[in-house]
């Protein structure tokens, strides 16, 4: 500042450096005495709505001015409603965020009616649970390892259509001329156990959470897990090779489309333009309560799976299923139109 005298000058940068102090300190007060709306896009009871709900009564405690959280389900068209909603219609100053499908990204991309909201202007906040999913089989089954599969029928339980029971052994088929063979119509996953001590069936394809009324059988080896459908390491079972350990690259990335849901976990996002102060500290707050040992010990009492899934691994799966080429996201929608 040449040619300035000395007094003004410090006086202007006192002045400026007030100013910089009175807009962080706003920044971190803005949520005192506020409330954060979080649109949960799924039914009370849902474990979706169970997530959140643990969610928010930690999440006050590591936001600085402790504002109220409170739930308001928008369960129409299966999420979709409310991911409009937060896309299109609700504030964008941070106090309103979306608990919204794990499947949005890749139902947008499959053209999937109505859905308004474009994933990648989204701002993901980050998500919990990793509903890592299995493939298990009884004792008794033709198969021993998972080059066995390729080469030898393994009859599989299955829900239907648009389940992970059917989406899994359907994809594999497609993907890696795998030989599973798959028996439709049980009510759910621990239906389709029973069906395998009865010898109905040699086996199920699932997310691990559903065997966990299963133990015995693990131990006793009545039940065994022949492989993971994640390329992600499970620690819960460390000894589980990965499908994508026999996958070309092309057939990697179209499992990874397929099955992209499970990296999401149960997100949560804001709408576009909410500022990045604002975006910074809840992702920072998000984590330190899934991270909180409160909330750990409460969610181990209800065996509720919140493991973090972090903000930045969430935009990058978004923009990598934006990278997969047209003629492959149309094969996927012919062969499962209704990813679950």
């Amino acid at each position: 500042m040449r040619g300035m005298k000395p007094g003004l000058s410090a006086a202007i940068l006192f002045a400026g450096a007030l100013c910089t102090a009175a807009a962080a300190q706003t920044e971190s007060d803005f949520y005192r005495n506020k409330q954060i709306r979080m649109i949960v896009g799924f039914p009370a009871g849902n474990d979706y709505d169970t997530g959140a709900r643990m969610l928010a009564k930690y999440l006050p405690k590591h936001i600085p001015g402790q504002p109220a959280v409170i739930i308001q389900n928008m369960p129409q068209a299966a999420s979709i409603v409310a991911a409009n909603y937060i896309y299109n219609q609700a504030p964008r100053d941070g106090t309103v965020l979306g608990a919204l499908t794990r499947n949005l990204a890749s139902q947008a991309l499959l053209g999937l009616p109505n859905i308004e909201a474009d994933p990648r202007r989204l701002i993901w906040l980050g998500g919990t649970s990793f509903p890592g999913r299995v493939c298990v089989v009884s004792d008794r089954a033709p198969v021993r390892t998972v080059a066995d599969v390729f080469s030898t029928e393994l009859i599989v339980g299955s829900v239907g259509a648009g389940n992970s029971t059917s989406i899994l052994p359907t994809v594999f088929n497609h993907a890696l001329s795998t030989k599973f063979r798959m028996i439709e119509g049980y009510k759910g996953t621990p239906d389709i156990v029973l069906a395998i001590e009865r010898r109905e069936v040699d086996g199920v394809c699932s997310s691990y959470g559903q065997f966990r009324g299963s133990a015995e059988a693990f131990r006793t080896g009545r039940l065994r897990v022949l492989f993971r459908a994640e390329e992600t390491f499970m620690p819960e079972i460390p000894d589980a090779p990965s499908i994508y350990d026999f996958a070309a690259d092309a057939q990697k990335q179209f499992m990874r489309f397929a099955f992209s849901s499970t990296e999401f976990g149960r997100p949560y996002a804001f709408p576009p333009d909410v500022p990045p102060q604002r975006v910074a500290l809840m992702r920072r707050a998000m984590e330190e309560a899934v991270k909180d040992p409160e909330l750990i010990a409460e969610a181990g009492k209800l065996n509720l799976d919140m493991a973090w899934r972090a903000p930045e691994n969430l935009t990058r799966l978004v923009g990598d299923l934006y990278k997969t080429p047209p003629d492959m996201v149309e094969t996927i929608r012919k062969l499962v139109p209704n990813l679950q």
